[in-house]
């Protein structure tokens, strides 16, 4: 992390729903974007924040996370940065066009392997420490010199990987109270460094605080 530890925010976003009606493992494919309650979504949590000092929005290259973070951008008049490595966590790559329920079939117990420990998966391409070492480091980049909070718009995985992170959990806790579309997670690092997670906004539920930010 950055050796100036002045207290930073930063907002970690997953983006809206995506129109998906084959529920095909989408990962870094082309041509997903936000069905219309993604869109919702978006324009949402883009009146959640438009209120805050945001001074720079970071975004995944793919499309969904794209769409999501132009209603906020419009709304703060300000150019969306597109960061490569907030992207889609490799793994998916793998699995990439391939539906949901026909996983198993084509890939035994690689979806299992996924959900009961995705810490230690041998099969895929990019592990999750490196996942999480790929976001954190963008963040670190980005968050670098700025005057006020940075919004971070990615993917479910990569936005958890970073969330555990940054505030020290293990990753291996990467399926406990994943973000849903459109969350967004407000972090704030202290006088000494470190990062605690101080809210949690969900689109349909409102937020809510941890007890030690309440």
């Amino acid at each position: 992390m950055p050796a100036d530890h002045r207290s930073r925010v930063v907002y970690l976003v997953r983006h809206g729903e995506v129109e998906n009606p084959d529920h095909l493992v989408y990962a870094d494919l082309p041509g997903f974007g936000l069905s219309s309650v993604g869109r919702r979504q978006a324009e949402d949590l883009a009146r959640h924040l438009a209120d805050r000092p945001v001074c720079s929005i970071v975004t995944s290259p793919l499309q969904r996370a794209v769409e999501t973070a132009r209603p906020l951008a419009t709304r703060l008049r300000l150019e969306p940065v597109v960061e490569p490595d907030l992207t889609e966590w490799l793994l998916a790559r793998r699995w990439a066009g391939v539906r949901w329920e026909a996983l198993p079939e084509r890939f035994p117990g690689e979806l299992e392997a996924y959900l009961e420990h995705p810490a230690e998966l041998p099969f895929a391409p990019e592990s999750l420490a490196r996942l999480a070492d790929r976001v954190v480091t963008a963040i670190d980049r980005h968050i670098e010199g700025t005057a006020g909070p940075v919004v971070f718009v990615s993917h479910q995985d990569p936005v958890q990987a970073a969330r555990l992170r940054l505030t020290g959990r293990p990753l291996e806790h990467l399926h406990d109270d994943k973000p849903a579309h459109g969350t967004v997670i407000r972090l704030e690092s202290g006088s000494e460094g470190g990062w605690v997670e101080t809210e949690r906004w969900d689109p349909d539920q409102g937020a809510t605080f941890p007890p030690t930010a309440r």
